[in-house]
């Protein structure tokens, strides 16, 4: 990690270093001055006063890039039914290995999964490392990291990608910290360059800016992805790529935790799966309004969605939620009533087909993403489109 040194014999005025700190780092004590955990690694100080700043850059872990070969995806399922956004990782893992000229692999552990295997080999992955273990039939944490440490030791795989899932999302921090590497996650962007670096793009500081993050000394690099994000491969015909059944030690599969009942969640209308979305932004007054909102989702054979200042008032569920802080969809057709469209609030639905955007504001940053804009008053356009759009019959 890089430090900030300062050279204590050439402070003359040490108040007016102190005030020129923008977030108060900097203490003068027993004619010491000394940098706080306040600091941001900003380098204003440095920039300002050289002669008693200085940027240290200490010395850096080497990893060796070409021992460590391969973009290997986490096969995310209930019972051996393959979560889509496997699929959806797959394809970005074939577009990016094909710039590098890696392969693509699967991990997939689970209990009698083998036959569930055959499925993958239709989307183009080169080998599927199969785990089939009784422990496994529940996810536990302690048996699945056992799993996925023992594959990345065995394959090393350059990059692994993960689904932003429940159990994703425990897995892979876990599998991350056991290698002393980084982890970004929930990626909007993903790509790769020549040296096998991965850029990996979200959004930061609440949405405010699209952090670029690599980690160019650690191997193998972690992502998480949300679903819905990237495209899922188009499913061959033709059957492609290696089965290896792997094994690993029973005793390395103990767990201290005891999978006493399953109850499966009853199945439930997502705005994830919908194909016709409308938005209700801040732009809708009062809650009563979301009523129109909603007829107009209903004429549609859609649903109605929200932001998040509508969550935080207590207008709607919060899993009618669109965001980073929400859920992320894809439908063919979205309409946005009175969103502004704030970085996190793209994130999770610039993949959709068509994008429609109702706002009074010509400058509204929804629009850059929007296919059609209308500049108007929604309590104005979405009556006029009720009266064109005729009464959904069930």
């Amino acid at each position: 990690m890089p430090k900030i040194v300062i050279h204590q014999e050439k402070i003359h005025d040490p108040k007016h270093l102190i005030e020129m700190c923008p977030f108060h780092a900097l203490d003068y004590v027993n004619s010491y001055l000394s940098i706080n955990a306040a600091c941001k690694m900003c380098r204003i100080c440095i920039k300002k006063y050289p002669e008693v700043f200085e940027w240290v850059e200490e010395d850096k872990p080497q990893v060796n890039k070409d021992e460590w070969r391969g973009i290997a995806v986490y096969t995310d399922h209930v019972e051996g039914k393959i979560h889509p956004v496997t699929l959806e990782l797959l394809g970005k893992a074939k577009e990016m290995a094909s710039k590098i000229n890696h392969p693509v692999y699967c991990l997939f552990m689970g209990d009698q999964i083998k036959d569930k295997a055959e499925e993958l080999r239709h989307y183009g992955v080169d080998k599927i490392f199969v785990y089939d273990h009784n422990e496994l039939k529940d996810f536990r944490i302690e048996p699945y990291s056992a799993v996925f440490e023992d594959f990345i030791r065995k394959v090393r795989p350059s990059i692994v990608l993960v689904g932003g899932t429940t159990v994703g999302r425990s897995l892979a921090p876990r599998i991350a910290a056991r290698f002393r590497t980084g982890l970004t996650a929930d990626c909007t962007i993903l790509d790769v360059q020549e040296n096998t670096d991965l850029d990996q793009i979200r959004p930061a500081f609440g949405g405010n800016i699209m952090a670029h993050i690599h980690t160019p000394n650690h191997r193998p690099q972690f992502a998480t992805v949300r679903y819905k994000i990237f495209n899922a491969p188009e499913k061959s015909d033709q059957p492609s790529g290696d089965i290896v059944y792997e094994s690993i030690p029973g005793e390395r599969l103990k767990s201290r935790i005891r999978v006493l009942e399953v109850r499966k969640k009853e199945k439930v209308a997502s705005i994830e799966d919908a194909e016709v979305i409308v938005v209700a932004g801040k732009g809708i007054k009062k809650e009563a309004d979301l009523k129109m909102v909603r007829e107009l989702a209903d004429r549609l054979g859609g649903m109605m969605a929200t932001t998040r200042p509508l969550i935080e008032a207590g207008w709607t569920d919060p899993k009618t939620q669109i965001g980073l802080s929400g859920r992320t969809v894809k439908p063919k057709l979205i309409i946005t009533c009175g969103v502004s469209g704030s970085v996190q609030f793209v994130a999770g639905m610039n993949n959709s087909d068509t994008i429609i955007s109702i706002n009074t504001d010509p400058n509204a940053s929804i629009f850059d993403v929007a296919h059609y804009a209308i500049i108007g008053d929604l309590y104005e356009i979405i009556p006029e489109l009720l009266k064109q759009i005729p009464v959904q019959l069930s």
